[in-house]
């Protein structure tokens, strides 16, 4: 009811003559607002308005409150109920198999690697396919923080890691990945993950420090296993259905606020990884453990993104990401 609420107010908001009314877009976060994402759209928010310098109202709908971020790009591929988001490239791979592939296991050597592939602007080919797939313009990039593993038990080696259950998301390259890593991985929804872990059905799943703070995921799986696996990125998507039906300068200002945003959220969430982690050690919450053969695994895991790129078409990005140096 409330997201159909939601819907008819955009649509009248949008059914005014010009100039007779202020233009509400409606974003939406699976989180609170001390997260890094929400921190980013309100940046968004706050940029637009400068940039735009006529009326516009933004309604950002935070802790799931219209679902979780699979949902949210549906909607803005509708151009319904959300404009804008931040959501994970893996809900993208309907429309483009090498959206997962940005920020796959071991695809990026460290931060500043990571950094330097996104400012060269490598992921286009990617904007691209699901701008005219999908409808929806990926305006910014975010994310920053370093994937490890948490799991009910120490976890230090391959040895440990073997067979461990441990949950991914659905595109299938972080399957195939895990599994040559020689875990057992499995697809659960997001917001089950502590259930599941708490009843046994997996001992373990992977998320950057504000996701396993903010999901409590400590409170079932308190050994972080310090396997570095990966480094996200989060793009700020705008619903392209929304977006044409925008007035010309409106419409720049989006783009420039969210390059912008993206940014913003990037440095925000790689700075506040380790003092995130370093609050909930030091309040017995969590316990990190170092992986002493991250070089092992991906050892391992390479052969399959390479094979995977292939698979996809994404051959030319995997060596335009490896080329910076």
């Amino acid at each position: 009811m409330k997201r159909r609420l939601f819907l008819a107010a955009v649509a009248a908001a949008f059914a005014l003559p010009a100039g007779a009314q202020t233009i509400t877009l409606h974003g939406a976060s699976q989180f609170s607002d001390e997260h890094a994402f929400t921190k980013a759209m309100m940046k968004f928010e706050e940029l637009v308005k400068k940039y735009y310098g006529k009326p516009v109202n933004f309604v950002l709908h935070k802790n799931s409150e219209l679902g979780l971020e699979k949902q949210y790009f549906e909607y803005m591929a509708q151009g319904k109920a959300v404009d804008y988001a931040i959501v994970s490239p893996a809900h993208m791979s309907t429309f483009s198999k090498a959206a997962p592939f940005i920020d796959a296991p071991f695809l990026f050597r460290d931060l500043k690697h990571w950094n330097k592939v996104l400012d060269a602007d490598v992921l286009k080919p990617v904007a691209d396919e699901i701008a005219q797939k999908a409808d929806v313009m990926l305006i910014g990039y975010a994310g920053g923080g370093t994937r490890n593993i948490f799991v009910n038990k120490p976890v230090r080696n391959m040895a440990e890691l073997k067979a461990l259950k441990v949950r991914v998301q659905g595109a299938p390259i972080w399957s195939r990945t895990f599994q040559a890593a020689g875990m057992a991985p499995t697809v659960i929804a997001y917001n089950e993950v502590y259930n599941a872990i708490q009843n046994g059905v997996i001992a373990a799943g992977e998320n950057e420090a504000a996701g396993v703070e903010q999901m409590k995921f400590y409170e079932v799986a308190p050994h972080l296993s310090m396997t570095q696996h990966a480094i996200t990125i989060r793009p700020l998507c705008f619903s392209g259905k929304t977006f044409k039906g925008l007035p010309g300068e409106l419409q720049a200002a989006i783009l420039r606020a969210g390059k912008e945003a993206g940014a913003y959220g990037r440095q925000i969430e790689s700075s506040e990884d380790a003092a995130k982690l370093d609050a909930l050690e030091k309040a017995g919450k969590l316990k990190r453990v170092p992986f002493t053969e991250r070089a092992q695994m991906k050892r391992l895991v390479d052969p399959v993104i390479e094979a995977y790129a292939k698979e996809i078409g994404a051959d030319g990005i995997l060596a335009k990401i490896n080329a910076i140096k």
